[in-house]
Formats: C-alpha cells, sequence, structure tokens
C-alpha cells in the first residue's frame, strides 16, 4: 500500500488543540489533519508534549480547548473504551501469565466475539506478525521483537480505525530495532490502518512515518515528509536536532534571483537560488557533514570551501567522520563514505580542503 494522498479529505483532524495542567500548556493550539492510512510521527525530545497529544487521541487525557475529529465524528468527549482506537504502550503491557494467543485475543473476548471467530481472527493476526509457531508461548519465552510483535497484533486483532503507537522500539536494542521498523511499517501497510507514533528517535521516524510534526514546548516547529525536515529545515533548533550539521552565523554580501552569497568567518557561502532578504541581515547557514567532499592539501577556492588540519577521525563502518581544526579555531564536522574499501583515510595532522555544491548549505533566517 502507497501512502496516502495529500488531497484526500481528511480521516483524522486535530483542531486547536490544547491541554493545561495549571500554569503550564503542555500541548498549544495544535491544528493537524492526517490522512486514512498514514504512518504519522510526533517526534521531539521529553516534556515536549508529544506524549500528551497522543494521550488525549486516545481519549486519557481530556483537551482544556480543541476538538479531534474522526472520519468527521467529533469524538474529544468519548471515553478510551467507545473509540475505534487502540494504543500500543511502550512497555507492551503484555499479560505475563497468559498464552500469546490468549493476549491476542483479550479484547476480543471481551467485546463477546464468538470463540470460533476468536480463533480465526488470532490465527490471522499471528500469521500477520509471523508467529504462527509462538501461539503457546507465554511472553517471558519470547525475545523483545517478539514480544513487540505480540503486543502490535493484539492492538490490531480489534481492527481499529487509527493505532497510537508510544515509543514503539524504544524497549529493543540498536540492531533489532532497526530491523523492526521496516518489519513494523509492512506490516501497517498490509493491514492500512492509520498510525500516529510518537518517538524521541529521529531515526525512527525517518525510516518509518511518511510525515512528521517536530515538536518542542507543546508545538509543532516544522511538518513535512522526512526529506523536506532533514534537507529543509526551518530553523536552527530543527537543522541540529535532526542528524548532525555545521552551523554557521554570516551576513547576506550578494541576493540575485538565481543565487545569493553569505560571509562568514570560516568562508563565502555561494548558494544557487535567492532569499529576497535584505544586505548585511544576519543568517545562519547549516550544512551537513556528508554534503562535503574532502581533499588533500590546501586548496584556493573563491567561495564554498574551507582549508582546515584533520583534527580527529572517527571510523564508522560505513562511512568515517572527521574533524577538522579551521584557522579561526572552529571545530567542524566532516563524513565520507566508505564505498572503496581499500582507499586510505586523512590521517590526524593532514592538511585537507573541504568543498560543497551550491546546493548544499541551507540558509535558515530566525
Amino acid at each position: 500500500m502507497t501512502p496516502p494522498s495529500p488531497s484526500a479529505k481528511p480521516f483524522l483532524r486535530i483542531d486547536g488543540i490544547t491541554r493545561r495542567f495549571d500554569e503550564v500548556v503542555a500541548v498549544n493550539d495544535i491544528h493537524l489533519d492526517i490522512q486514512q492510512g498514514e504512518i504519522f510521527a510526533l517526534l521531539g525530545s521529553s516534556g515536549c508534549g508529544k506524549s500528551t497529544l497522543l494521550r488525549m487521541l486516545g481519549g486519557f487525557e481530556t483537551p482544556t480547548s480543541g476538538h479531534i475529529y474522526l472520519e468527521g465524528e467529533d469524538i474529544t468527549d468519548l471515553p478510551p473504551y467507545e473509540r475505534p482506537i487502540n494504543m500500543m504502550f511502550q512497555s507492551y503491557a503484555l499479560f505475563p501469565h497468559l498464552t500469546v494467543f490468549d493476549n491476542i485475543a483479550f479484547g476480543l473476548k471481551r467485546d463477546g466475539m464468538p470463540k470460533a471467530d476468536i480463533a480465526t481472527r488470532v490465527e490471522q493476526m499471528l500469521d500477520l506478525v509471523q508467529l504462527k509457531p509462538f501461539g503457546k508461548r507465554k511472553p517471558h519465552q519470547l525475545s523483545g521483537g517478539q514480544q513487540q510483535r505480540v503486543a502490535l497484533a493484539r492492538s490490531l486483532a480489534k481492527r481499529p480505525k487509527l493505532l497510537l503507537l508510544d515509543e514503539p522500539l524504544a524497549a529493543l536494542d540498536k540492531k533489532l530495532r532497526e530491523r523492526t521498523q521496516l518489519e513494523l511499517v509492512n506490516i501497517l501497510r498490509k493491514v492500512g490502518v492509520t498510525c500516529v507514533m510518537v518517538t524521541h528517535d529521529q531515526e525512527e521516524a525517518m525510516t518509518m512515518a511518511d510525515r512528521i510534526a517536530v515538536m518542542k514546548d507543546g508545538e509543532f516547529l516544522q511538518l513535512g515528509t522526512p526529506i523536506e525536515i532533514y534537507e529543509h529545515p526551518q530553523t536552527r533548533f530543527i537543522a541540529d536536532f535532526i542528524g548532525n550539521v555545521n552551523m554557521f552565523d554570516g551576513r547576506l554580501v550578494t541576493d540575485e534571483p538565481d543565487h545569493c552569497e553569505v560571509q562568514t568567518d570560516d568562508a563565502l557561502f555561494y548558494i544557487g537560488h535567492g532569499i529576497s532578504g535584505t544586505l548585511n541581515m544576519e543568517l545562519g547557514i547549516a550544512l551537513r557533514p556528508e554534503k562535503m567532499t574532502l581533499t588533500e592539501g590546501h586548496q584556493n577556492h573563491p567561495n564554498n570551501a574551507f582549508q582546515g588540519t584533520v583534527s580527529g577521525r572517527s571510523y564508522m563502518g560505513s562511512y568515517t567522520a572527521y574533524e577538522l581544526l579551521l584557522p579561526s579555531k572552529r571545530r567542524v564536522r566532516v563524513t565520507v563514505s566508505n564505498a572503496d574499501r581499500h582507499a586510505d583515510p586523512f590521517d590526524v595532522g593532514a592538511a585537507v580542503t573541504a568543498h560543497w555544491a551550491d546546493n548544499a548549505p541551507v540558509v535558515i533566517v530566525d
């Protein structure tokens, strides 16, 4: 299943939702439309309001103001058990005394579904998450990844219209988490359920979500696809929060329709588009480490380059991370792909030149 069309009628609408706890505003006037079948991520650090917003969608918190609509119906005041929504918690909340089969069947039994139908539905869920041989096992007899899939199967068994995931992979180790990300997306796509997930892990959000909202202090700072968020950050905070970045302060010295130039202490940045700014205005420049190329020796370039000395090097397997010391005493991070197994790395102390294309830097006005 492909991501939904952005022109479609919104499946979930969040209209001016605010949540206050005494004097603290945890979520502030959020407006958001989510399409049917979309996987949407709320991304931010602890205390940004993402979990509070998720809990309001599930009915576990009551908004101070605003409304939540699901398929056009106002569900703002409905209790959790009356909403066609399921939530998978970070801890998975599996019943340790029940088998995998009975954990998945638990909600169906409470709803009074006939026994034969329950058996059929649970078998479908076990097949979906590839756990058919494990139906009679208890949770403690499963790996962390298998427990996560049982929790997902239980959440999907009642066929909710909306699935809420609270830090769904936080309990897994790094390698298992990376492998499970795409498995989870494939399951959600196969079922076609609309999903809102909360995570503090930027890689998890970038891998799994169709769109991401970056939250801070209860508000959305930027909303877009993973590519839009990473390649076109709108603020210094987002540029720094998503991935690694080198930030430079400068002033606008040229601004034409097809290009602009920003002078910093370390280099003249030539950027392949204008910004309709005011000459000499102060700007920020964001330059990702992987956007630069390193060459041996100090070379003179009129723009989009600086000379430096390798002051640190870390071999990371798929890439090597270099720290460069510039003449201004500033340190800059550059990453180089290790596509060539036999390439000689630059040694610490080596003189190098870093240079980049005119579409690599991002101008930030904030």
